[in-house]
């Protein structure tokens, strides 16, 4: 499957203040979203916690994520955002698109919105 970008802004919940906004990479292997720790800070998230995570390479690393609003193709909801290195391509994961109802499609290589949240 190819790549497939999405521009998103994070926000502090809540609040339609200027946000962080940039184009991520929607990676069907992350479960949380990850953006540039400097880019977050000056959106005025903050981090809440630390987890450890897996990376594509098999190494695991401890970062900090705050709790973010997420806006992209129309849609919001809210969660988890990594405060990744600088320099890092933000990633946009699974579990935004999932809570707006949207999936990959690996047939067509698009973004497919579902026409109800599944709640089963």
């Amino acid at each position: 499957m190819g790549l497939m970008h999405v521009t998103v802004t994070l926000r502090v919940p809540g609040t339609r203040q200027r946000g962080f906004e940039g184009l991520f990479l929607v990676d069907s292997g992350a479960i949380d979203s990850m953006a540039p720790r400097s880019g977050l800070a000056a959106a005025g998230i903050e981090p809440v916690g630390a987890s450890s995570y897996e990376l594509a390479d098999g190494s695991v690393h401890e970062y900090q994520y705050g709790l973010a609003q997420i806006e992209f193709m129309g849609e919001l909801t809210a969660g988890r955002v990594i405060f990744g290195p600088e320099g890092i391509e933000p990633l946009l994961g699974v579990t935004a698109l999932e809570s707006v109802g949207i999936m990959l499609d690996p047939a067509t290589k698009t973004l497919k919105r579902l026409p109800a949240v599944p709640l089963k």
